[in-house]
């Protein structure tokens, strides 16, 4: 009996060496062309968030500063601080910022009003090259919206 396993185990043995080493290879190739896309994956989605998060932080502290305004000049004074500082913080370009109040009617910002301040801009994705018009291709739009309530105090002047 001893010498048939010994064989079969000779044989099993040689079987092996052709195959000796490939694992690790495939372990480095397919790790890399999965982890490629992964830190591709991570890094887009970490700025699309921060640039999320940067709209939704200058819609609501602009609909806070212009609807504790006194009166027009000071809410467009404290509109253009509040956006200068937060797409200076958030690294916002291109920043489209609309206001409107409900309900609709005369001017807008009046006493009582509800203020609606949306707050647009796009994402490029990371290493788009700027030719052809990839890098708005490979653009994604975020947009936020904050309201608050106008001061029963504003003049309107």
């Amino acid at each position: 009996m001893r010498p048939s396993n010994l064989s079969t185990e000779l044989v099993a043995a040689a079987g092996d060496d052709a195959e000796r080493g490939s694992a690790a290879l495939e372990f480095i190739l397919l790790g890399l062309l999965m982890l490629v896309p992964l830190v591709y994956l991570i890094v887009s989605l970490g700025l699309i968030q921060g640039q999320s998060l940067g709209a939704e932080a200058a819609a609501r502290h602009i609909a806070r500063a212009v609807s504790t305004a006194t009166d027009a000049d000071d809410a467009r004074n404290r509109a253009d601080a509040v956006l200068a500082a937060v797409s200076q913080e958030y690294g916002l370009d291109d920043v489209d910022l609309s206001i409107g109040c409900t309900p609709a009617g005369a001017s807008c910002p009046r006493a009582g009003a509800t203020l609606h301040v949306t707050v647009s801009t796009a994402v490029t994705l990371p290493l788009v090259p700027p030719v052809l018009g990839l890098e708005d291709i490979a653009a994604v739009p975020v947009e936020a919206t904050g309201a608050h309530k106008v001061s029963r105090f504003w003049s309107g002047q």
